[in-house]
């Protein structure tokens, strides 16, 4: 174990060196492995990527190509086979508060109200109260839930609880915040919500966001870039940046341009000539 970690450790210090100052994330020949008595299978074949301070990145990829595997890897939660992956000039070794995570499952804690789950993690990080209570405040009102401070999870929907579960994740201001597909298990029209919520929370306070996805079209919706993943064993097949309005409302869902994106990632996707063209 030791001898991979410094192994990678060199490897992330000439990677470092070749790229801007502005990269957050950098991903470089990645591989990831399972490895049997009998055999070892290739999840992550050799992927590399590239993630600029302040953007909205989505994976897409088919079902079992390693995207949330990827996500693991970022939060520290997976260890990589080969290649490395780093964040502001550091190695991604371990988890930390510099990332937050979003998952699909609910993950609050059903115990603590809406405002005690948001408040959480400020206590452990022994933030002032009168400083904890004005964070909370504020992401009760961005994500429209203040009539619901005092309510627990029990008491709440399903896109309500995500709601409170990104809140919670933001209120700890991460450098990078991590979601793994976590408008999956919502209906149709709460999820296009929760997409123009968190289109517009990004647009306000600008997190650097990380995004697995299966859906096409949110990924489009909510993005300034795409990466689209090859079956397993995965490697990148595609870059998109999203050259949309920065200000999206649903309707723009129904325009050309964003049409001529979710057809060219869906062609992508099934290994299909691309028909429709696109700037990118």
């Amino acid at each position: 174990m030791f001898g991979r970690k410094k192994q990678a450790q060199t490897e992330a210090d000439s990677v470092i060196e070749a790229h801007v100052a502005n990269s957050k994330i950098l991903v470089s020949n990645l591989r990831k492995a399972y490895v049997s008595k009998k055999r070892e299978t290739v999840a992550i074949a050799d992927v590399s990527i590239e993630i600029l301070d302040n953007e909205f990145v989505s994976i897409v990829g088919p079902s079992g190509c390693g995207k949330s595997t990827l996500l693991r890897i970022l939060a520290g939660l997976d260890e990589a086979t080969g290649g490395t992956a780093i964040l502001d000039d550091k190695l991604i070794d371990d988890p930390g508060a510099d990332r937050g995570m979003v998952f699909q499952t609910y993950t609050l804690f059903p115990w603590l109200s809406v405002e005690e789950n948001i408040h959480f993690g400020l206590k452990i990080k022994k933030i002032p109260k009168k400083q904890a209570d004005e964070i909370v405040d504020h992401y009760l009102e961005v994500i429209k839930l203040t009539p619901f401070r005092k309510s627990y999870p029990k008491e709440l929907s399903g896109g309500m609880q995500q709601r409170v579960a990104i809140a919670r994740a933001l209120a700890n201001s991460p450098k990078v915040l991590l979601m793994d597909e976590p408008f999956g298990a919502l209906d149709s029209q709460t999820k296009s919500e929760m997409q123009l919520l968190m289109r517009q929370i990004w647009q306000v306070d600008k997190p650097t966001v990380v995004f697995i996805t299966h859906d096409i079209e949110e990924a489009v919706f909510l993005s300034t870039r795409v990466y689209v993943m090859s079956g397993q064993p995965s490697v990148i097949k595609a870059n998109i940046p999203i050259y949309l309005s920065y200000k999206r409302s649903l309707e723009i869902k129904d325009t050309t341009e964003f049409i001529a994106y979710r057809h060219r990632i869906t062609a992508l996707l099934h290994d299909k000539e691309v028909d429709v063209e696109v700037e990118s």
